[in-house]
C-alpha cells in the first residue's frame, strides 16, 4: 500500500527539485529566487493539503466499516469543502505577492522570484482538486492512480521545462519563468487526468455519480474541517519554521540561500518518502479503527516507524558520504557546493526525528486526534525551533549552520512529543 503513495510524494516534490536542479545551471540568483518562491509558496500550498488530509481518515473508516453510503456522503462533502477552501486559500496566496518586497531579499533576486510565484500562483486551484481526489481513492485503499498521474505530470514537468528554461525548438529562453510555466502545466493536467481515470473505470465513477445525488450536509462539512484544518495548521507551523530559515539563509547572501535550497531540496526528497509510508499508515489505522481490530493497529503503527526509522537511517549515511557529491547535481558553483555540503551533514543527523514526527502524525492521524498534535507542532516549531535558528545563527554567529541545528532542535521536540501521544492513546484504548 505504502509504495505507491511514496512514489506519489516523491512526484510532488521531484516538480520543485526538478525546477530547482534545471534552473541551478542558469544561475546561482535564479536558484536563489526559486527558493525563496518555493519557500513562500510552500506555506499555503501544504496548509491546503493538510485541509484535503482530514478527509482520508473519515474515508478510510467508512470504508473498513463497509459503509458504502457514509464513503459517498464524505466524497460529496469533502470535494465541495475543498474546492471552497481552494479559492479563499489561492486569494490569500496571490496576495502574500505584495508582501514579498518585504522580506529582506537581494533586489536581483527579488525581480526574479516575483513574476515565477504568479505562475505558482495559478496552479494552487489545480492542485487542490487534484488532492481532494487523492485523499478520496486513499481512503478506499486505492494508492496507485494517484502514483500514476503524478509520475505523468513530472514527465510533463520535465519536458516543458527543458523547453521554456533553455529556449529550445524556437521557444523563447525564459530562465526561472520557463520552471513556473512547467509547474502550471503539470498541475493542471494533474486533475485532469483524474477525471479521466474515473470515467474510463465504471466502479470509480459509481462513487460520483451516486456523490452527485447527495446533498450537503454541513455537520459532515465541519467535520471535515475539524480533522482537516488542524492538520492544515500542524503542517504550516512546520513549513514556516523552515520557510523563515530560508529568509534567514536569504539575509546571508544569494550564495548561502541557493546553498540552503540545495540542501533542503535533498532533505525535502527524504521527507517525502517517509510521508508517502506514513500516509499509507494513516489509510491501515483509520481501517482498522473502523472495524476495532485494535491490535491490527497498533502493529500497523509499529511496522510503519520501523520502515521510516530505518530508511532515514541509510539516507542520512547516503548525506554524510555524498555530501560532496549531491549538491553537483544542482549547481556548480564551488562557494555553494562548499556550503551545501556542511549542511547536508546537518540533514544527516536531523533525518531520524524528522522520521519519527512524521510517522507519528500519521498515526495520530489515523485516529483522528490532531487537535492536540497541532499544539505540540505549535510550540516545537515556532516557539522553540525558529528561535533556535536565529539565536544559533546571529546572535552566537553560527551563520547558515546555526538556522540548520535549529531545524534539528524543534524536530527532536516534536517527534518525542508526538511519540508520547501515541503511546497515551494506545493506553486509553487497551484500558477501555
Amino acid at each position: 500500500m505504502a509504495f505507491p503513495v511514496v512514489l506519489s510524494q516523491m512526484g510532488q516534490v521531484s516538480v520543485s527539485l526538478v525546477d530547482n536542479m534545471m534552473v541551478g545551471h542558469v544561475g546561482t540568483t535564479e536558484l536563489a529566487a526559486a527558493a525563496f518562491a518555493n519557500s513562500v509558496f510552500m506555506i499555503g500550498m501544504v496548509f491546503g493539503m493538510g485541509v484535503t488530509m482530514g478527509l482520508t481518515p473519515l474515508v478510510g473508516t467508512a470504508f473498513g466499516k463497509k459503509d458504502n453510503h457514509k464513503t459517498i456522503e464524505w466524497l460529496k462533502n469533502g470535494v465541495f469543502s475543498h474546492l471552497v477552501a481552494a479559492v479563499f486559500l489561492s486569494l490569500l496566496m496571490f496576495g502574500v505577492y505584495f508582501l514579498l518586497p518585504f522580506m529582506g531579499q537581494p533586489e536581483d533576486v527579488l525581480q526574479l522570484a516575483q513574476p515565477y510565484y504568479v505562475l505558482l500562483g495559478f496552479s494552487y486551484m489545480p492542485f487542490m482538486l487534484f488532492f481532494s481526489f487523492k485523499q478520496f481513492f486513499e481512503g478506499i485503499g486505492n494508492t496507485k492512480m494517484a502514483m500514476h498521474i503524478t509520475l505523468t505530470a513530472n514527465v510533463v514537468n520535465v519536458i516543458v521545462n527543458y523547453i521554456f528554461i533553455f529556449g529550445k525548438f524556437g521557444f523563447p529562453e525564459l530562465g526561472l519563468i520557463g520552471a513556473g510555466i512547467g509547474t502550471l502545466t503539470s498541475r493542471i493536467l494533474m486533475p485532469l487526468m483524474f477525471a479521466g481515470y474515473i470515467i474510463w473505470n465504471r466502479k470509480y465513477l459509481d462513487y460520483f455519480i451516486k456523490a452527485n445525488k447527495e446533498i450537503l450536509r454541513f455537520e459532515s462539512i465541519i467535520r471535515l474541517l475539524k480533522i482537516g484544518i488542524p492538520i492544515g495548521f500542524q503542517l504550516i507551523v512546520e513549513v514556516t519554521a523552515f520557510a523563515v530559515g530560508a529568509v534567514m539563509m536569504g539575509w546571508l547572501g544569494d550564495v548561502t540561500l541557493a546553498a540552503h535550497q540545495v540542501a533542503i531540496g535533498m532533505a525535502s526528497f527524504t521527507y517525502m518518502i517517509s510521508l508517502g509510508v506514513s500516509q499509507a499508515n494513516t489509510i491501515r489505522v483509520s481501517h482498522q479503527i473502523g472495524i476495532r481490530d485494535y491490535v491490527s493497529m497498533r502493529m500497523a503503527a509499529l511496522a510503519s516507524t520501523h520502515l521510516v526509522l530505518g530508511f532515514m537511517s541509510i539516507a542520512a549515511i547516503v548525506f554524510i558520504v555524498a555530501r560532496k557529491i549531491l549538491p553537483l547535481l544542482f549547481t556548480t558553483d564551488p562557494a555553494v557546493v562548499e556550503i551545501a555540503a556542511s549542511l547536508l551533514i546537518i540533514a544527516a543527523i536531523f533525518q531520524f526525528f524528522d522520521g519519527l514526527q512524521v510517522v507519528m502524525q500519521s498515526t495520530l492521524r489515523g485516529m483522528a486526534d490532531v487537535t492536540v498534535p497541532m499544539f505540540i507542532a505549535f510550540i516545537a516549531y515556532l516557539l522553540i525551533g525558529l528561535p533556535s535558528s536565529y539565536i544559533l545563527a546571529f546572535v552566537f554567529g553560527i551563520g547558515a549552520q546555526g538556522v540548520w541545528y535549529g531545524y534539528v532542535v524543534g524536530l527532536a521536540i516534536a517527534g518525542i512529543l508526538f511519540y508520547f501521544r501515541f503511546q497515551n492513546n494506545l493506553r486509553k484504548i487497551e484500558s477501555e
